[in-house]
């Protein structure tokens, strides 16, 4: 049976699946954006490594069709909030790999002067609102963005949007049922979207949630939710339209689930030896980036031969971008305490380990 929210809408069932309209360059262009994200994840790692990247390091690795469809879906104008896994959205996001690696290197040139490092990329131009290292942490702001825009503007095909990126573990906390139940009363335009990657950190949604098809949580608010296969870029990118057009259309918020896989570790430093052979073998059978290759191929929308000069290319791009980041000079550590507030602060920290203490 169909609910209905206050303002007698239905929460199931009404919204008209968004028709696929990909062409066969659309296809081909997401590979691409797969593969470079791809390249750039396998070079970060080898880069943490090597100890060119210091502190967390969370890799998109088998989340690339996710990272691309939603990113298509986004227009400019929209904000974008992310968790700590980050890298590949910011590259969608149109920031440049060598801007982006060098911020992982914790570089001057970095997208955020190498003050954020990997979990806290961020650019205004690009309005992506930051990665956030506290599972959940993004879900507040991201919400009062939102509710910012409900001031300043009226529903419509224009309008301005929010997409929240969380994870499938930040769906067992306070902050995610706060949000939701604050978007719903107030008629947030606002998309949050749970990439479900099945195990959060190392304990599976199974084990972890009462409710594992975690879109339906979404029901407890009376919104709009639904499910996907996120191995298809063209179906997570249809779906997250779907789920726009009701944030900007009816300014009802909207939660997507993508089901996906992660290849590696929770992060670079994690062996992953709670996962069975298993579940190691399906990880493997089920990596997008390969099978979508195929699956064009098949289909006579790209030549063995192309899909080999696209990841050519991309291995090529992230070379460059590696050297742009080695090439990067470092923060001077005179201002390791610039930008801890946004104003001069009496009494602020500017002391270094060896300097001597003043007694007063």
């Amino acid at each position: 049976m169909s609910e209905k929210t206050r303002s007698g809408k239905s929460t199931k069932g009404k919204s008209t699946r968004t028709r696929s309209t990909a062409s066969a360059e659309d296809k081909r262009r997401y590979y691409e954006r797969m593969v470079l994200i791809r390249a750039f994840e396998m070079r970060a790692q080898e880069m943490y490594t090597r100890a060119k990247i210091g502190g967390y390091c969370h890799l998109n690795l088998g989340e690339e069709a996710v990272v691309v469809g939603l990113m298509a879906a986004l227009e400019d104008r929209d904000y974008l909030f992310a968790n700590y896994r980050v890298h590949g959205y910011a590259l969608m996001r149109g920031l440049d790999p060598g801007a982006v690696m060098a911020e992982l290197f914790g570089r001057k040139d970095g997208v955020s002067g190498g003050w954020g490092g990997s979990m806290h990329l961020f650019d205004s131009d690009a309005r992506l609102m930051g990665g956030y290292g506290i599972v959940g942490g993004q879900m507040p702001p991201a919400t009062g963005a939102a509710l910012a825009l409900s001031y300043r503007q009226k529903p419509g095909k224009e309008a301005e949007a929010v997409m929240c990126l969380l994870g499938d573990g930040t769906a067992a906390i306070g902050s995610f049922h706060e949000s939701l139940n604050i978007a719903g009363l107030w008629d947030l335009p606002i998309v949050y979207v749970i990439i479900n990657n099945r195990i959060g950190m190392g304990t599976d949604v199974e084990h972890s949630s009462a409710e594992p098809e975690l879109y339906r949580k979404a029901e407890a608010y009376r919104l709009p939710s639904r499910r996907v296969d996120g191995s298809d870029p063209v179906v997570v990118r249809d779906a997250a339209l779907e789920a726009l057009r009701s944030a900007r259309e009816e300014s009802r918020p909207y939660v997507l689930e993508t089901m996906t896989y992660r290849l590696k570790g929770h992060s670079v430093v994690d062996p992953a030896q709670y996962r069975t052979d298993e579940d190691k073998e399906e990880v493997r059978a089920n990596d997008p980036v390969p099978a979508y290759r195929d699956k064009l191929v098949k289909g006579r929308v790209l030549t063995k031969k192309r899909a080999q000069e696209i990841d050519d290319e991309a291995e090529k791009r992230i070379d460059e971008a590696v050297e742009f980041a080695d090439d990067s000079e470092s923060p001077e550590p005179e201002r390791l305490f610039d930008n801890a507030y946004s104003t001069e602060v009496n009494n602020a920290p500017a002391g270094f380990p060896g300097d001597s203490v003043v007694s007063i």
